[in-house]
């Protein structure tokens, strides 16, 4: 769905995938794409969002792995939809641990608290069960999604955050990582700092029940593209709270039980 899109790419979602792309080179907001594309067509979303993938590889971006989002009940119902979405991770999109992001690079950021999981292994099946998934992760650390949309005030829909790369921007993941045996990410606890104070609290099961069964229904929806995760490969789970405005001169935190702390600051 992603590095296999064709070259032939509907003229509607060229079209998009221009007005999405030159508003995040010059940093400004514009207005909701699903006028463009159909209300509730995610499958022209995905073309959009495949041919700008497609054009960030062509200019030499590594694709590092994905993020998935929607893995909120209350979001989705939102929304109105009945599954998660995802967007891709690019090597330039990550932050260091304690790192810094520049706010004047990102047009209207916030920030949520996340599971990440690195694989060891392909995963090519769209029948992939959840043992082969478990066996196939490397280690589980704690992360940030700083989010982004190009979608003026953020009103958006399903078919909007999609073509966006699912608002995604940049991610930092913590250094401290634990092996799936070692960590019961279902009912793991999540708190999120600004500045030291608590501005959003979660869990694991906040994230579609648990953040694997998320992480299995992307393998499967990847592997059914023909663009399958692979070893090595960065999935972003989902938000384990709600995700809060990021703002220059702000530090935030999130420590989740028993996988450690990240950290990133915005100047």
């Amino acid at each position: 769905m992603l590095n296999n899109v064709s070259k032939s790419v509907d003229v509607t979602a060229s079209d998009v995938a221009n007005l999405l792309q030159q508003a995040e080179s010059e940093r400004r907001q514009v207005p909701p794409v699903v006028d463009r594309l159909g209300q509730g067509n995610v499958i022209a979303a995905y073309q959009v969002q495949a041919e700008l993938t497609r054009r960030r590889l062509a200019a030499g971006a590594r694709l590092v792995g994905r993020k998935i989002g929607l893995t909120s009940a209350a979001v989705q119902q939102q929304l109105g939809v009945n599954e998660p979405d995802f967007g891709a991770l690019f090597v330039d999109m990550e932050i260091e641990h304690g790192g810094t992001v520049a706010s004047n690079s990102l047009i209207q950021p916030r920030i949520e608290a996340e599971v990440a999981l690195v694989l060891d292994r392909d995963l090519e099946r769209p029948d992939t069960t959840m043992a082969e998934l478990m066996r196939a992760v490397a280690f589980a650390a704690p992360a940030l999604e700083i989010v982004d949309s190009r979608i003026a005030d953020w009103k958006i829909s399903i078919v909007d955050t999609i073509a966006d790369n699912g608002s995604s921007a940049r991610f930092v993941l913590g250094n401290s990582i634990r092996k799936l045996t070692d960590v019961d990410l279902q009912t793991c606890g999540m708190a999120m700092t600004r500045n030291g104070s608590v501005v959003s609290v979660g869990s694991g099961a906040a994230c579609l029940g648990h953040p694997l069964k998320a992480a299995l229904w992307l393998v499967r929806k990847l592997a059914e593209s023909g663009d399958p995760v692979r070893a090595g490969d960065v999935i972003l789970t989902g938000a384990l709270g709600p995700m809060v405005g990021a703002s220059a001169g702000d530090v935030y935190e999130a420590r989740i039980s028993d996988l450690g702390s990240v950290k990133v600051s915005f100047i």
